[in-house]
């Protein structure tokens, strides 16, 4: 049974589509977008194998899962290679006004399963907007595919209003103690690069940390996508 008849199979079609995508996404030097491609299309096929009693399907099947295994290997290996050597580098511009730049947006091709402890130096996670800003960016932790459970926070203290903000941190800091996160606080006055670290070697310069997000009018509207 050719691949072409295999596309006939409602079940197989979103699976090839998926490597297709991923096949694409290498040739473009997307690699970590085409590995999480890969390994969505590998369990589809494998779901579609489970439910298979056709042998000739079952062989070509497992044929082309073997090949795009050993394809999706081959990349992870290059990436890891390109992380561990430092050049791994890829920039994103925001532009002002623009929109569709979420937080699941930008960090979920980096958030994999493995992903269990992250790092967070920003200096200006200080007023309410900016609170608001790292509330969903340990909600997305949280919501993600990833066994997060230690979120560590290096900020500046807010000497103008340093109370609401401490406050806002423990607040945020229960609620996660709540999903069985733990948030590590820690202030220094002599912060000035914005970073986040994922335990799985990821290393993410942002440029204006996570306060991209335009000030609200309102208190009660706390961000503008």
């Amino acid at each position: 049974m050719s691949r072409s008849s295999l596309a006939q199979d409602p079940g197989s079609t979103a699976a090839l589509t998926v490597l297709k995508r991923a096949l694409d996404l290498e040739s473009e030097s997307r690699g970590p977008q085409a590995l999480v491609c890969y390994q969505e299309g590998i369990d589809l096929l494998l779901q579609v194998l489970k439910g298979t009693k056709d042998e000739t399907k079952k062989r070509n099947l497992r044929k082309i899962i073997s090949d795009h295994m050993d394809r999706a290997e081959h990349l992870k290996k290059r990436l890891d290679q390109e992380k561990e050597a430092g050049k791994y580098h890829k920039q994103i511009k925001i532009e002002e006004n623009a929109t569709g730049f979420s937080y699941e947006s930008l960090f979920q091709e980096y958030l994999s399963e493995t992903v269990t402890e992250v790092w967070i130096e920003d200096p200006y996670i200080r007023h309410t907007h900016q609170l608001y800003n790292f509330l969903r960016f340990c909600e997305m932790l949280v919501k993600r595919p990833c066994k997060v459970k230690t979120i560590h926070l290096l900020t500046s203290l807010d000497e103008g209003t340093g109370k609401d903000q401490h406050s806002g941190l423990e607040e945020i800091k229960q609620s996660l103690r709540n999903h069985g996160v733990s948030l590590e606080l820690e202030y220094s006055s002599s912060i000035h690069d914005r970073e986040i670290r994922f335990n799985n070697g990821w290393i993410i310069k942002i440029g204006r940390g996570l306060d991209y997000f335009k000030k609200p009018q309102s208190r009660f509207f706390p961000w503008i996508l």
